[in-house]
């Protein structure tokens, strides 16, 4: 039963912080988390060890850099997927995530239920970016928008509520629609933004002038 468990190993310099995460993780019925580390000598041994599936990966450790220790996991187990979390967040930390084969990068101090859900579907080959973290790059951008004729009135509500982070089922909630209906939106939005997955068809719009992020969160 448990090997159909998807593994995960948290890395975090805080004790507090990877026991907190290791527990939300192992709190999940389809998923474990197998080991904690504190740095990166205790990382790379603990994931040649446990052969995990997924890699929770603070920035900073106690002995050395998140997204260097990233790279060096993912050059040896190419399929090994890593998430990052950080509390400070810039265009060359994203660009070294991307560039070491990190698959997300997410704020620490968000809601856990975000970090499971990011762990649970977050494709190997795919690099998302939390909306949080866009706003503090890009922040609240131009007061006005593009207007675009591909997209419905209602493909912008779904997308604009996509920015502010929440999941189909919140999206459907929130509108009064179903989650059938609302994911049929969500397919949409891709198909005309080419994108290849929610956040990034965020990124889009908000590239295009489709959207902004307000400063509240």
């Amino acid at each position: 039963m448990s090997s159909a468990l998807l593994r995960v190993v948290v890395v975090d310099d805080h004790r507090t912080v990877a026991d907190a995460l290791s527990l939300a993780v192992s709190g999940e019925p389809d998923m474990e988390c197998v080991g904690t580390a504190h740095g990166s000598v205790e990382a790379e041994r603990l994931v040649a060890t446990l052969v995990p599936d997924v890699v929770v990966m603070d920035v900073r450790l106690e002995d050395g850099d998140g997204i260097e220790l990233t790279q060096r996991l993912v050059a040896r187990r190419p399929e090994l997927r890593v998430v990052v979390l950080t509390a400070h967040v810039d265009h060359a930390l994203l660009a070294r995530a991307a560039e070491a084969g990190a698959c997300a990068v997410l704020p620490k101090g968000e809601a856990l239920t975000e970090l499971i859900t990011t762990v649970r579907s977050v494709p190997r080959d795919g690099f998302a970016v939390h909306p949080v973290l866009l706003r503090r790059l890009m922040g609240a951008g131009p007061s006005g928008r593009e207007p675009d004729p591909l997209l419905t009135a209602r493909e912008m509500e779904v997308l604009e509520l996509l920015a502010q982070g929440r999941d189909p089922t919140a999206i459907a909630r929130r509108l009064g629609i179903s989650v059938s209906t609302t994911r049929g939106h969500v397919k949409s939005l891709l198909v005309k933004l080419d994108a290849h997955s929610q956040l990034e068809a965020v990124v889009i719009a908000l590239r295009r002038r489709l959207i902004r992020l307000d400063d509240d969160h």
